[in-house]
């Protein structure tokens, strides 16, 4: 991973780390209609909430990070190169295994869960952003029709929340393709003042997998970047959640 894109992650986690905080919803402004048009044309055209809510396996890996999220039972499974963690993203308690070897010492260990915790957060905004375009403390503007860096017509939307502790406000840009029906590109403010953007970067190569679409690609011009190894299996192996060596990615489809 180039330096570049791995400052850009980071950011972009920092900033969700924020979000995942409780917030009073009667305090959090509110959506236009316009906005929350196009980001329910966006669900359905990704196979809409049933689809969403039925689907509850994902693997996918980011960053040479692998990893295979149970949304319905509240399981993660993350892994690189030897390192194994499995977390339950409710407690955040999990087992972390090097080597094929559970990890003796508490503390790292401890340390390990919290970091695969934020990758979680984090890895799986990259691959799933459009299904919560919705979810409570998200606020959505629209800001008028533009284009693409490619030259495609797009309605933009801004996405901002309602931000908890010290960490300044930050928001969001997103290009909802005026012929698909799909956000095609998205843009990340650190901050809600900020005139330019972190980064703006692909949203692209849609396909289905299982009950949903998904899109790979997340390149721009300064940099190639692609999801890979992407699944929504109806079922996996129990052993998933709990073997402490790597798994078979062909298996998971």
């Amino acid at each position: 991973m180039s330096q570049k894109l791995y400052l850009q992650t980071m950011l972009l986690l920092a900033a969700l780390l924020v979000t995942c905080h409780t917030v009073a919803l009667a305090s959090l402004p509110q959506s236009d209609d316009k906005a929350k048009a196009l980001a329910q044309q966006v669900l359905q055209n990704m196979g809409g909430q049933k689809g969403w809510d039925d689907t509850r396996f994902l693997a996918w890996t980011f960053n040479d990070q692998y990893q295979v999220w149970d949304k319905h039972e509240n399981r993660f499974r993350w892994e690189q190169d030897s390192l194994v963690v499995i977390i339950d993203t409710d407690s955040k308690e999990g087992k972390v295994y090097v080597d094929g070897r559970e990890l003796q010492d508490q503390e790292q260990a401890r340390k390990l869960r919290e970091q695969t915790y934020a990758r979680w957060i984090n890895n799986s905004y990259w691959l799933v952003m459009p299904f919560k375009l919705q979810d409570p403390g998200v606020t959505l503007k629209y800001v008028g029709e533009g284009k693409t860096e490619e030259g495609a017509p797009a309605d933009i939307l801004e996405m901002t929340f309602e931000n908890v502790g010290l960490t300044p406000q930050n928001k969001y840009h997103l290009w909802v393709d005026k012929e698909q029906g799909l956000v095609t590109q998205w843009a990340f403010f650190r901050n809600y003042a900020d005139a330019k953007p972190t980064f703006t970067r692909r949203w692209s190569d849609y396909q289905t997998y299982g009950k949903i679409k998904l899109a790979s690609d997340r390149s721009n011009p300064q940099s190639d970047f692609k999801l890979t190894h992407l699944a929504a299996p109806a079922s996996v192996p129990d052993k998933t959640f709990s073997s402490p060596t790597a798994i078979d990615k062909a298996s998971l489809k």
